[in-house]
């Protein structure tokens, strides 16, 4: 170990990590280069929108990723994590249409299409991709060289591609279809963009007069502002209250309008009145209903949820939930209204604009995915793209074996405009460049955001016009992290495009991250005010310390639980091994390489420290390599903390003491040991392990730990077995250590102690192991024998292990009669505590009423308390009370 830099007192994360990321990236770490002789790794970033800025799912996400490609570049792979940010379109017009009513108090139209896109760009470049910047600062390795954006030119030339070659194999239409809308975004939706949410309502009870004045048909509504569209009421062929009434008329309230009584098994005689009020252009089954019975289609609704003028007068332009309530009172007026009842029922909502969409009939631009959807599922069915945790293959094929036609429009003007021009005869044309001629104009509207999204794992490299070496050296792409709730949007449609349009899968395993909430249960957002700024737990605990504690609480597959607290996981981790490194500098130079252990026989603590690490090691592999992050952090944690620190390096102050060869070896396997956790640790906290190999003089000046390798095997110089012994010690170690608590003895205090060994081979192995059994239980004398300690000596307290019994002798130790009355004392007020508790469980409203965590406290504390009073009378029987 040459070349060492004192180490600071105290751990300063953010000098530290303000530190190293301009190094790496000086040095080009991050760069991936195709014309390596290396085998290519790659990931491709989960676009962030570029409106967005850092939240702990991103913290998550790009955490996870981060290990993955830190990882793969300690394993010798050409690694290339290719960043960039998606152009939004309707959150990113809704931002900048806010922000220029804000600063310029002028509106989208009053700008003009050319001018506002001008804006939005302007907009882009001066505040858009701060969530990129801000990832920085979580140490993401990306090759930043290579950040993209959607609505770059090379990828908007993959958008028009991909939309002219399924244009003419006859998959992308233009049609009449019943869409979501978004009155806020005034634009049409995907299915997938609609979130169902579970909201009171009202069923609304409208009498419909028949024609000819002989009585009327009443239908329920949860939408009694649709029914100036409706255009007939349908009745079950069947049903014999109706079905003589098929083919007459009926009068549409609060209109002049008479519509028809169809006859149609939509209508459940079973259900409801068994009549229905038919709206074809605002309800799917209507719709159908429509189609088959030749109803007219009539929209009702202006773009942005008013009424238009094919209402009646007093409700065009009203907004469409005031116009609901004047349509009942009209109708109550009337003597229409039967009744209302109060219901609970799903409504969608739009997911961006977060207010309840309307279906709507209306021309929209439509991609066909039966065909494109074929070799996806075969390539989740076959194995060639696994996913982390496999219950989301269910969940994916029930979507891919049902999916509908996907609405691509948009009525935007941000975003990729459709490559499609028309002309007064009502020709359509679609291509690259428009048409010769004057009298075609573009269309107006814009491609779905996720139409460019599903392009980025190969448009991101240069496809179609460029990238052919990125893409032989790095696509398909390995692994992608993202979130469940884009299953459809994103990870299905890539799967979908990957195959279709460079005949390969765009990666090979999809890990679906964990949904964070806080620790109530909630999910996080900023109406609760549970959402914390990463940047603000950065600067308070550190980058490190984030990654890691947020790695550590999520299991896979489960949602995490997370608290700003819980960034002390990874605080006092990171303090504890500067701790440690600081401790070895203390111990002075040794002159072996780190890189390798000493010759010769190890003594059996470092052969002890060997097994556990190799074991680590092999378990860190195995738990990597099968996307289970939180089992890797735990078993980094548990060698660091427990098997590294708390034992091994006090178990070598013994032969450190010592002094001459047993010092050499003491410290040359401790610097080879804590080199291999710097590497082990380095994906998950790499600023605090960067900077301790450099301080340690473990990496050289110029060199970097992110390119060493990463250990996946065993040292193949430690014996397992023989490590079981060390176990046993330090166990036995654990159950003195208890001993001297009971009786409240000082830690600093010399204590003497009488181990009986288990068999004869312990005696020995204890015998030999005699400084180091002193050292550790801090004893001023330890007898080790074959036989168990004399009563007649005294009073002790004991402790049986795998290796023993070891035995406290209180003679000259404790005050015996004040020790019971103290112990008497206890284990009165425990008796009080638990009666208490009892009482408290066995009350059931409590149990019933109360929350569960609570109940669920209250039962641990009363074990807890039943613990500890089991153990006081154990104390009091050794001093014959």
């Amino acid at each position: 170990m040459a070349n060492i830099e004192p180490l600071p007192r105290a751990y300063e994360s953010a000098d530290v990590e303000k530190k190293w990321f301009p190094e790496w990236e000086k040095a080009n770490c991050f760069h991936g280069d195709p014309a390596s002789g290396k085998p290519g790794y790659s990931i491709v970033i989960p676009p962030p929108n570029v409106t967005g800025i850092l939240t702990l799912g991103h913290v998550l996400n790009n955490t996870l990723q981060d290990i993955l490609c830190r990882r793969a570049r300690m394993k010798g792979f050409e690694v290339c994590w290719f960043p960039g940010t998606d152009h939004a379109g309707i959150a990113t017009e809704a931002r900048v249409v806010k922000y220029l009513k804000e600063t310029e108090n002028v509106s989208r139209d009053e700008l003009g299409r050319e001018e506002f896109i001008k804006r939005v760009w302007q907009w882009k470049e001066e505040f858009g991709g701060k969530i990129i910047r801000q990832l920085r600062t979580l140490g993401c390795s990306c090759d930043w060289e290579r950040e993209r954006f959607t609505m770059d030119e090379g990828l908007s030339a993959a958008v028009r591609k991909v939309f002219i070659r399924l244009y003419e194999k006859g998959y992308i239409y233009r049609g009449q279809r019943m869409i979501n809308w978004c009155p806020a975004a005034k634009s049409a939706l995907s299915d997938e963009e609609v979130i169902y949410k579970d909201v009171a309502g009202k069923f609304y009870y409208f009498r419909y007069p028949l024609a000819d004045g002989s009585g009327y048909l009443t239908v329920a509504t949860t939408r009694p502002e649709t029914m100036f569209g409706d255009t007939a009421v349908a009745v079950h062929p069947e049903d014999p209250r109706f079905k003589n009434l098929i083919g007459k008329m009926v009068k549409l309230p609060l209109t002049d309008r008479e519509i028809p009584i169809v006859g149609d098994q939509h209508a459940d005689p079973t259900k409801g009145t068994g009549c229905v009020k038919i709206t074809p252009g605002h309800d799917p089954n209507d719709f159908e209903v429509g189609r088959r019975c030749n109803l007219e289609v009539i929209n009702i609704m202006n773009p942005d949820g008013s009424l238009n003028d094919l209402c009646p007068a007093e409700f065009a332009g009203m907004d469409r939930f005031a116009a609901r309530d004047l349509c009942v009172k009209r109708m109550e007026e009337a003597g229409l209204l039967e009744k209302i009842e109060d219901i609970t029922h799903a409504v969608g909502f739009s997911e961006r604009g977060n207010v309840p969409i309307e279906t709507l009939v209306s021309a929209q631009w439509f991609c066909k995915m039966g065909e494109l959807a074929k070799p996806a599922i075969e390539a989740v069915k076959s194995g060639k793209i696994k996913f982390y945790p496999e219950r989301w293959s269910k969940t994916y094929f029930h979507w891919m074996e049902n999916i509908q036609d996907w609405c691509i429009s948009r009525q935007l003007w941000w975003g990729h405009r459709i490559p499609a021009w028309y002309n007064e005869k009502g020709e359509v044309y679609v291509g690259e460049e428009p048409p010769a001629g004057d009298n075609w104009r573009q269309e107006e509207d814009v491609l779905d955001t996720w139409f460019s999204s599903w392009l980025w794992p190969f448009s991101i490299m240069g496809w179609p016009n460029g990238g052919k070496e990125e893409m032989a050296k790095f696509y398909p792409t390995n692994d992608l992290v993202t979130g469940p709730d884009i299953i459809f949007f994103w990870v299905a449609r890539m799967i979908m495009a990957g195959c279709e349009f460079t005949g390969e899968i765009p990666f090979r395993n999809v890990y679906f991250t964990s949904i964070i909430r806080d620790d109530l249960g909630r999910k996080l957002s900023k109406s609760l005010g549970n959402s914390p700024d990463p940047l603000d737990v950065i600067k308070e605990y550190g980058a490190d310390a984030l990654r890691f504690s947020i790695a550590y609480i999520a299991p896979i597959g489960m949602d995490i639980k997370y608290s700003n607290e819980k960034c002390e996981i990874g605080r006092n981790f990171a303090n504890k091994l500067w701790n440690a490194c600081r401790f070895r500098q203390m111990q002075g130079d040794c002159s072996a390489d780190c890189r390798k252990l000493p010759e010769g026989a190890l003594s059996a603590d470092e052969n002890w420290m060997l097994a556990k690490l190799d074991a680590a090691t092999e378990t860190i592999e195995n738990e990597l390599e099968n996307f289970r992050f939180h089992a890797a952090a735990h078993a980094l944690y548990d060698l660091v903390w427990s098997d590294f620190c708390d034992w091994f390096v006090e178990a070598e102050k013994v032969p450190m003491r010592a002094g001459g060869e047993a010092k050499e070896r003491a410290l040359a396997v401790l610097d080879y040991a804590l080199f291999r956790i710097l590497k082990l640790l380095h994906p998950f906290m790499p600023f605090i392990t960067e900077e301790l190999a450099h301080r340690m003089g473990f990496v050289e000046e110029g060199k970097f730990l992110m390119y060493e390798e990463f250990p996946t095997t065993g040292s193949g110089r430690s014996n397992a077995g023989a490590a079981v012994a060390v176990d046993g010690k330090f166990e036995l170690v654990r159950a003195g250590r208890f001993l001297r608590s009971s009786y409240n003895l000082p830690d600093g205090k010399k204590l003497k102690f009488h181990i009986k060994a288990a068999n004869g081979e312990m005696l020995e192995f204890l015998s030999n192991e005699l400084p180091s059994l002193k050292s550790l239980l801090n004893a001023e004398d330890i007898e080790i024998s074959a036989e168990a300690f004399d009563p007649s000596r005294g009073a002790a307290v004991s402790q049986t292990v795998v290796c023993g019994v070891i035995s406290l002798p209180l003679a000259d130790l404790i005050d015996v009669d004040a020790e019971i009355a103290r112990l008497k004392k206890q284990l009165a007020d425990l008796d009080k505590w638990i009666a208490g508790t009892r009482a408290r469980l066995a009350n059931e409203k409590f149990v019933s009423s109360a929350p569960a965590q609570v109940v669920a406290d209250t039962r641990s504390k009363l074990a807890e308390l039943e613990q500890k009073a089991e153990e006081t009378g154990k104390l009091l029987a050794v001093l014959g009370n």
